[in-house]
């Protein structure tokens, strides 16, 4: 998803210099300090939402082998410290029409000074969207922490494949616990078929690129090991892939359990169109998941016979954790 598309930020992993910091009312409407000469995306707060709009963009069609169309990349921080719970992006034109979810190439949101789980020495990729853009609704009292004064990120990048289109624009919203509720906070960790982390790039196989897998014609199934650096109750699984795409799972090999599996919308062609919410994740009990099981990552396309054209997949989650053992399960019986 959208995390391999990572490599396109090797130049951002690191901590942001200090910018000018300007004065915050609390009332319900914030001005949020952003850098001043990245005037092409704007964050607002309004109550319990906190809103970044990027655009407008001309896109043409093509950009000579470039991956996508790519705003520049805006930092931004918080007045106060706030947990997000839950997440949504759009796409359409300045004036407000809705477009097709394929101009859409990715949205990662990223924390500069709080460091990844799942990829040590890297920023936390706390959330975003692909062409899925599947909204994210975690489970009621569950949240992860965004710190007052934490140098946030936003990266995102349009298909330079779809058509040309006048002044482009796309949103995420962040939906925020109001002021003061209880929340228990998540930590986030990202697993994929693809590699997701940034420092093992230069592991990737000969049919993997910053697009994804390489996927043939025909049934294709693609698998990867996985061993998780903590031990977590995942209570929100938030699923990326691409046209084409039949199928993600993950899976306890240990324990023989399939723990989470995936199944797309797709048109007659393969084309990708949603995941229904049925097909996320969402689990206050959630599921164990340990540093000592092993586990696999799991991905399906079919490739029609007769399209010629390439074709590039990825299978990944974002999972939303709490550390430890879910709740009446003690570590050790997890393990």
């Amino acid at each position: 998803m959208l995390p391999a598309i990572l490599t396109l930020l090797s130049g951002l992993f690191v901590i942001m210099p200090a910018f000018a910091s300007g004065g915050h009312d609390h009332h319900d409407s914030h001005a949020v300090p952003t850098l001043a000469n990245q005037v092409t995306t704007k964050v607002t707060i309004e109550n319990d939402l906190v809103t970044l709009t990027f655009g407008p963009i001309d896109l043409p069609s093509a950009h000579d082998g470039e991956l996508a169309a790519s705003m520049p990349k805006h930092v931004f921080q918080l007045p106060r410290d706030m947990y997000m719970v839950g997440f949504k992006s759009e796409v359409f034109t300045k004036d407000g029409a809705a477009l097709p979810r394929n101009y859409l190439h990715h949205i990662l949101m990223l924390n500069n000074d709080k460091p990844s789980v799942s990829c040590p020495g890297e920023p936390l990729f706390f959330g975003g969207a692909g062409l899925e853009m599947t909204e994210a609704r975690f489970p009621e009292g569950y949240g992860v922490k965004l710190a007052k004064g934490q140098n946030l990120m936003s990266v995102v990048a349009f298909y330079h494949k779809a058509p040309p289109a006048k002044d482009v624009m796309a949103s995420f919203t962040m939906y925020m616990a109001p002021e003061g509720a209880p929340v228990k906070e998540m930590d986030v960790y990202q697993v994929g078929v693809n590699v997701v982390c940034y420092s093992k790039f230069a592991q990737r196989g000969p049919d993997q690129t910053d697009e994804g897998i390489e996927i043939r014609p025909g049934v294709q199934v693609h698998t990867a090991p996985l061993k998780f650096s903590m031990d977590g109750c995942v209570k929100f699984a938030y699923p990326h892939g691409h046209d084409e795409l039949l199928l993600i799972a993950l899976e306890n090999k240990t324990r023989r359990q399939t723990l989470l599996r995936t199944v797309p919308d797709v048109s007659m062609d393969g084309t990708f169109l949603e995941f229904h919410p049925r097909q996320v994740y969402k689990n206050s009990q959630g599921f164990q998941v340990t540093k000592t099981d092993e586990y696999e990552m799991v991905m399906v396309h079919h490739h029609p016979l007769h399209k010629n054209i390439e074709q590039h997949g990825m299978g990944n989650y974002l999972l939303y954790m709490t550390p430890g053992a879910c709740p009446g399960t003690s570590t050790a019986q997890a393990r």
